[in-house]
């Protein structure tokens, strides 16, 4: 006969919550006990036993049981034989709903943290990357094409601004979960005196739910970790293409270490950038998950309803897919070489400094768009004569304009950073005072959340 009941049964990844189960039926316990709901000697027992019960799973002696389906009844039934009838008064004032609803707002709580931890090392990681070469002047890119030289550091720090965007996406994540839905009952609240700001102290919550229909059906706070989970695993997948593309022989401007690079199984000359690749690829798990859970919540009448059961695994999955990203990409970068010459070489190829020439003219008194078609042809020239910029006479400069004189010689890729000086621009000072912000606010923010 067909065994149905293993449909409904989630205790194969909603265990990960016991910690905070336990600490939510506990601070429960102890209210019920305050408020005189159930005798102080039974919510004694009752919180010693859950402590009993969380020594057990901590130490991998807890007796799940399947058939019990969740994480919930498992821990209650188990109360239950350690310590008697007294494990059946827990649950007073509470359903499954609001406990749910708590044990994932504690561990999303608590998931923020590390995610916030994990970006800022990351970002440490850069701003010490950066540091280290800060003065480095490499080529800048648009639609791939070189386009104009801007300092390597100023490079890196673009990631350092997209990190800090997607701490701010967490803190707010954080603010919008730091609510107590615990007391919210089934649906309609509880019909016992429950003391909700004991709780939510108990538990350090912000603020208590204000409606209960909405706190035991709300997941908002998950897709926003989703949400910001996603963007977040955007810019590390934007991040892994240049390090593969840099990492390459037809770039050759990094290479990685060994312990982040793989071979091949039949050319032994291959340093595959194969961790770049898996958080690119990653990327599209994180995706997945927040589509998955958007698409559950998308026709649900209120209140509880069984679909919400699958608002975790795909949750899990992200937040794991997150922190293991965390764990690689500080140290990856930390070990990354930068050849110094190969990029400065590139930034300093002719063609890249035509806008600096464009400039150059308008300085001495012609309109931006003049000088833009002048220095058109005049690279259309080098092109047909199989020469740079800086190769040619002066006499070929005045066949497109009578305004070019020795001083367009003293173009190069070190002129056309330092003429970037404006706030946002690759302007030696202007990156220096980034590194000092950047470096400003990673020691002010040690402890975001």
């Amino acid at each position: 006969m067909t065994n149905y009941t293993n449909y409904t049964v989630s205790i194969h990844y909603d265990r990960r919550l016991y910690r905070h189960d336990i600490a939510g039926s506990i601070a429960h316990a102890r209210m019920l006990g305050n408020q005189g709901i159930i005798s102080e000697e039974d919510a004694g027992l009752i919180v010693d036993g859950l402590g009993k019960v969380r020594q057990e799973i901590q130490e991998d002696k807890f007796p799940w049981d399947e058939t019990l389906e969740d994480l919930h009844m498992n821990i209650e039934s188990r109360l239950h034989a350690l310590i008697g009838p007294a494990a059946g008064r827990l649950h007073t004032g509470r359903s499954r709903n609001d406990q749910v609803a708590l044990d994932m707002r504690l561990y999303t709580k608590d998931v923020l943290k590390e995610t916030v931890q994990g970006l800022r090392a990351t970002q440490g990681s850069l701003l010490a990357l950066a540091t280290r070469h800060q003065t480095v002047i490499m080529p800048g890119y648009t639609h791939m094409q070189r386009a104009q030289p801007v300092l390597f550091a100023h490079h890196l720090l673009a990631y350092f601004q997209m990190f800090q965007r997607d701490i701010d996406r967490f803190r707010d994540c954080y603010r919008r979960t730091d609510v107590l839905p615990l007391g919210s009952g089934a649906l309609a609240g509880v019909a016992y005196p429950s003391d909700r700001d004991f709780l939510a102290q108990e538990l350090g919550f912000r603020e208590i739910s204000a409606n209960s229909m909405d706190a035991v059906s709300d997941r908002d706070f998950l897709l926003d970790y989703l949400a910001a989970a996603a963007i977040c695993m955007m810019h590390f997948s934007r991040l892994s293409e240049e390090i593969i593309i840099w990492s390459s022989r037809e770039f050759g401007f990094i290479r990685l270490s060994d312990e982040f690079t793989t071979g091949s199984s039949i050319m032994p000359q291959k340093r595959n950038p194969d961790f770049a690749e898996l958080a690119r690829g990653k990327t599209g798990r994180v995706y997945g998950d927040l589509m998955g859970l958007l698409t559950v919540m998308k026709g649900l009448p209120m209140t509880y309803n069984r679909d919400l059961q699958e608002d975790k695994e795909g949750f899990f999955d992200a937040v794991d897919t997150l922190l293991a990203t965390f764990q690689v990409y500080p140290d990856m970068l930390q070990g990354l070489t930068l050849d110094e010459g190969r990029v400065a070489s590139l930034a300093g190829e002719s063609f890249m400094l035509a806008t600096d020439v464009a400039d150059y003219l308008v300085n001495k008194g012609m309109p931006f768009r003049e000088a833009y078609g002048v220095v058109k042809e005049l690279c259309r020239h080098c092109e047909t004569q199989g020469k740079d910029l800086q190769d040619l006479t002066m006499e070929e400069y005045h066949r497109f304009s009578d305004s070019f004189d020795q001083d367009v010689y003293n173009i190069n890729a070190e002129s056309s950073a330092a003429a970037r000086d404006n706030p946002g621009g690759t302007a030696p000072n202007r990156v220096a005072e980034e590194l000092s912000r950047a470096k400003e606010l990673l020691e002010s923010t040690a402890n975001d959340l």
